[in-house]
This record gives C-alpha cells, structure tokens and sequence, in this order.
C-alpha cells in the first residue's frame, strides 16, 4: 500500500504525524487525545468505529499511520522509548520506516499495530500492546 504523507516518514516527524491526528480526531470523532495511557482506549473505540463501518486499511492507510504515531508518541512521553527511523531488511520485516525503542531493549512497532488492529479486531487491543511493551520499562523508572 502506498502512502501519501504529509511528512518524510523520518524519526523526526513523528510527533508531528500525532500532533496532526490529535487536531483530526477531534475534528471528525470529537475525541480528546492527551498522550495518556488512557486514550489508548479512545484510538482503540475509533478504530473499531472503522471496522464496524467496513473501513479497509487501504481506504484510511495515512490516518492509521497517524493512529500508529500517537500511539508510538503515549511511549515515548510515558518515558523511556523513543523513535527510529529504519529502512532496508529491518523495514521490510516491520512493514513501516517507524519504530520506537523502548529502554528493555525491545523494539515496538505502534504503526503496523494500528493496521493489524483494525484487520483483526480487539484482538489486537491498543491498551493491551502498551501494558505488554511499556509498562514493563515504566515500572523500572
């Protein structure tokens, strides 16, 4: 699938593809996005929305991308992970140029979770991939 992006999918912007679906969600959901834990549940509520409506990835690809960085950026402003750009071989097995570190050692890959969430269903829960992967590393803080 081919994404048209506002920004170089680049570590850099990431925050910038979160910041921009904050202001969206907002705008199309009325959803308040506040880079809690607690909004993961919210991301989660709209993505089922999609699904529910018969919403492909391929229809919405650039607003889960932005999904997939809001989730990413509740990692990084929890504390501890932070995003890498990747590319070659290592992008090729995410599926995404956007990874986060987390200080475990672990590498998340929020982007491509926000696509799986939405093709599989709530077996795929956002809040249940954070606790899984950040609060292992939040607890040690």
């Amino acid at each position: 699938m081919e994404l048209r992006l506002r920004y170089a999918p680049e570590a850099v912007n990431a925050g910038r593809f979160a910041a921009d679906i904050v202001v969206s969600a907002a705008q199309v959901s009325g959803a308040e996005l506040d880079y809690s834990v607690g909004s993961l549940a919210v991301v989660d509520g709209i993505i089922e929305e999609f699904r529910g409506s018969g919403i492909v990835s391929g229809q919405v690809g650039e607003t889960l991308f932005g999904f997939g960085c809001y989730v990413g950026e509740v990692m990084v402003r929890q504390g501890g992970a932070a995003w890498r750009t990747v590319g070659g071989e290592e992008a090729a097995a995410f599926g995404f140029p956007l990874v986060v570190d987390l200080p475990s050692g672990q590498v998340g890959n929020p982007i491509g979770k926000v696509f799986r969430r939405l093709e599989n269903g709530p077996q795929d829960s956002l809040p249940y991939f954070y606790t899984v992967f950040a609060e292992p590393w939040r607890q040690t803080r």
